[in-house]
């Protein structure tokens, strides 16, 4: 795959003065200094079957997939290195990794299920450290919030930080701008020890549910009383929502406060998924 071709590649070059984390070093087996190589990554991650909306990633927004519209945005934030899109081995993912490859974008492909091991896998293939995970439902992801999250993880109080995220403990932004970045060893201890079947669907849990075991940060709003609104799209609703805020800026240019502003002058267009339960997990 493409980005087992380019971490191969980087790691033939002159190694680098950096010493080899212990992590990756316990991975790979392999005598190679190989710490510079590592990239601050966002793994996407995408699939075509969705309970509620089905093939919704594929959706068109103002004359692009939805998929497109999160991997560019994404691509934006200046932290970011490198992105990777996350699907599955299942035939009916073939669409996404077609979309990837006519894009020329990073594509791994891993357990439709276990989705806590093809970020694991995604990771060492890719040479991903620290980790941003985002979802390719969130049409909306704000590039600042994503620097803002990975910021904190390198510089958080009291030293080192294994999980940063603007949602956990407490949801302060709208739904839909979730971020939550994390580092190898951290995830590599997950993808080891997790066994029940929330944590291996959902990544993180194994975090938030330890934590006496991971330092955690949370980046919070400055408008917290926005938390109810709900920007991710799981749902028909859901989506018209994002289709009447794309079909009004046309591009991908805008910010979560443009979108603010947008809909304090269109109250009726929260009302379009303002009933839409949630999935827990």
């Amino acid at each position: 795959m493409r980005v087992v071709f380019e971490v191969a590649q980087k790691l033939n070059e002159e190694p680098s003065p950096c010493p080899l984390p212990s992590e990756w070093e316990r991975v790979l087996k392999l005598p190679l200094d190989v710490s510079c190589l590592l990239m601050t990554t966002a793994i996407i991650q995408a699939r075509m079957s969705s309970t509620r909306l089905p093939g919704k990633v594929l959706l068109d927004l103002a004359g692009e997939p939805m998929l497109a519209r999160v991997v560019e945005r994404t691509r934006r934030a200046r932290t970011i290195e490198r992105v990777i899109v996350a699907t599955t081995v299942e035939p009916e993912d073939e669409p996404i990794v077609a979309l990837c490859h006519s894009r020329g974008w990073n594509v791994f492909r891993g357990s439709r299920d276990d989705v806590l091991d093809r970020y694991y896998q995604a990771a060492v293939a890719g040479g991903a450290d620290p980790i941003v995970r985002i979802t390719s439902d969130c049409p909306v992801i704000d590039p600042a919030i994503i620097d803002r999250v990975v910021e904190r993880l390198s510089g958080g109080d009291g030293g080192r930080v294994d999980y940063a995220s603007n949602i956990n403990p407490t949801r302060t932004f709208p739904r839909g701008l979730d971020v939550e970045v994390f580092t190898f060893a951290a995830l590599s201890a997950a993808s080891r020890e997790a066994t029940d079947p929330s944590s291996r669907e959902h990544v993180t849990p194994f975090f938030y549910r330890h934590p006496e075991r991971f330092h955690i940060e949370l980046v919070e709003s400055e408008r917290p009383e926005t938390a109810n609104h709900r920007w991710s799209v799981d749902t028909q609703e859901d989506y018209e929502l994002m289709r009447q805020i794309y079909g009004h800026f046309g591009n991908n240019e805008f910010g979560w406060l443009d979108v603010l502003k947008l809909l304090d002058q269109h109250p009726d267009w929260i009302a379009l998924n303002r009933h839409v339960a949630q999935k827990t997990h």
